[in-house]
């Protein structure tokens, strides 16, 4: 509640794909938690293992990121095992579980490709491979050798899922996640800069790099701090209980937990907390390169902060020198538990019921003009074409067709966003009304907010001029881009000139938007 504004977008965007998926994913995390517990039964590995594969199921089908949150989790898992925190066959099958949940989407997904050909389609497979061909046994060696061992084994691996995931891709002819590769090698510099597809994620603030003011307001939440402590806390026990077990090179070669190990490490009762140690590496990681992935990161820092101060283990690991008594330890867990949520809601809830007091309520009276003017005027048939956010409002609220939409994991749908975005462009208007009946549009909606906006090299009529070849208003001569006499089509339509009311009708509009008959 007290940060909600950085742990969910719930508040302010209530449709978002993601926001009916990462339940299922936290579903998916707790049971895992569970399946990895050296005391689990055989009956409740079965169950944990059914629950992990239906809370993923049900996370991939809603959000069509679940490959790259699936990849990580992949990536932690193998973590996991290559540092012999966790028994290899638990990691076997929880993979096998992931890849036959996305599988199953991949079905009922209309046979969606992408899934297919995703790394984390080709990890899995590698994955397994190898912790097959390595075998259960863990054999002597000595601490250097073991190190190079991990490199080599996930240089392997990487080198395979690479190799098994272009040729999936050739056989099958898939080429609908290219536009992600691009994004994320301009957001490095790494060529594409001028590349349509890239610019659009690049010009979103959702895709940038993490703020710095995040950190602020979770500190003053006190869940960063909290955090940060746990976090190292962890990290440092995984690395010395790693040690510890590469030092005990004696095993039972009969014995398949290493919880029944000849010598114990420090996280031998407590495997899972190495696997949410990596995995939170891991989310952090893709947290703070990609704004909109916090949601995934912040999360898990109130999940592993309330174990800094409330896990009864931690505790009696902290008060072990002292020979405290487990009464003791109860108390003092409860006491800083008890203290932590008072500092909290002291710094918090005032703030927090001050913001309760304020009423709100939706406004945007020319949007709901331009809705209501759709239904009541506009054949039940007749398509929209105009940006991929307002086109969602429009199927969302009126039931018409539209010719483009946010979905943007399908190669033709991101070529025909960007031949119909030429009406931001400096096209001349038989251009346009060319593109627009190529693709049985009906209307267009024009925006001013877009096609006046100030030209700063990122808002739609730049990436279009930057696509087609164009400098952009206000923009510099560079390599590649010429200057074009062409008047842009959106500012210049609303002239009527008889070059545009040749093609096109004004039939509404208001402060916000206008509408053209395409003729």
């Amino acid at each position: 509640m007290i940060d909600r504004l950085d742990t969910t977008r719930v508040e302010y965007i209530i449709p978002l794909r993601e926001s009916f998926s990462l339940p299922f994913l936290w579903v998916q995390i707790a049971a895992t938690t569970y399946y990895f517990r050296h005391t689990c039964s055989p009956q409740k590995e079965r169950l944990s293992v059914f629950i992990i594969f239906t809370s993923t199921l049900c996370f991939s089908l809603c959000w069509q990121f679940n490959q790259f949150v699936l990849l990580l989790q992949a990536f932690a898992l193998f973590g996991t095992w290559i540092l012999d925190m966790v028994p290899s066959r638990k990691i076997q099958m929880l993979l096998v579980a992931q890849m036959t949940s996305l599988l199953v989407t991949c079905l009922l997904q209309f046979i969606n490709k992408m899934i297919l050909g995703s790394l984390v389609m080709s990890f899995i497979p590698a994955a397994l491979l190898l912790i097959y061909l390595k075998g259960e046994e863990m054999k002597y060696c000595s601490i250097p050798s073991r190190i190079i061992k991990v490199i080599g084994y996930s240089l392997t691996v990487l080198v395979f899922m690479i190799l098994l995931q272009r040729v999936v891709k050739l056989l099958l002819g898939i080429d609908a996640d290219d536009h992600i590769y691009k994004f994320i090698m301009s957001k490095f510099n790494v060529g594409h800069a001028r590349d349509f597809d890239a610019l659009l994620y690049l010009c979103i603030d959702a895709f940038g790099f993490l703020q710095f003011d995040t950190f602020e307001r979770l500190t003053n939440g006190v869940v960063f701090p909290l955090y940060v402590v746990t976090h190292l806390g962890m990290l440092i026990i995984l690395f010395v209980a790693v040690l510890q077990n590469w030092s005990n090179h004696v095993h039972d070669t009969n014995v398949k937990d290493h919880s029944s190990a000849k010598k114990f490490h420090l996280l031998s009762s407590r495997p899972e907390l190495a696997y949410h140690a990596v995995l939170a590496v891991f989310f952090g990681a893709l947290g703070m390169s990609t704004l909109r992935m916090k949601y995934l990161w912040t999360p898990y820092m109130c999940i592993l902060g309330s174990i800094g101060i409330s896990d009864y283990k931690v505790w009696r690991t902290i008060l072990s020198p002292f020979k405290t008594q487990g009464v003791i330890i109860q108390i003092v867990r409860h006491f800083m538990t008890l203290l932590t949520l008072t500092i909290l809601l002291a710094i918090a809830l005032p703030p927090l019921l001050k913001e309760l007091e304020e009423l709100k309520e939706f406004w945007d009276p020319d949007t709901v003009e331009l809705m209501e003017w759709i239904k009541s005027n506009v054949p039940k048939g007749a398509a929209f074409t105009g940006s991929m956010q307002l086109l969602a409002g429009v199927k969302l609220c009126t039931g018409r067709p539209i010719t483009n939409h946010p979905h943007y994991e399908d190669k033709h749908l991101r070529f025909k966003t960007k031949e119909l975005y030429q009406i931001y462009g400096r096209r001349t208007p038989q251009d346009v009304h060319d593109i627009l009946t190529k693709y049985k549009s009906s209307y267009i909606i024009l925006e001013d907010s877009i096609c006046l906006a100030p030209s700063k090299g990122c808002r739609t009529p730049d990436i279009v001029d930057i696509d087609n070849g164009i400098i952009p208003d206000h923009g510099k001569a560079e390599p590649g881009l010429v200057k074009s006499t062409v008047p842009r089509f959106c500012d210049e339509i609303r002239y009527e000139s008889p070059a545009y009311t040749k093609y096109f009708k004004l039939v509404f509009s208001n402060r916000t938007f206008r509408v053209h008959k395409v003729l």
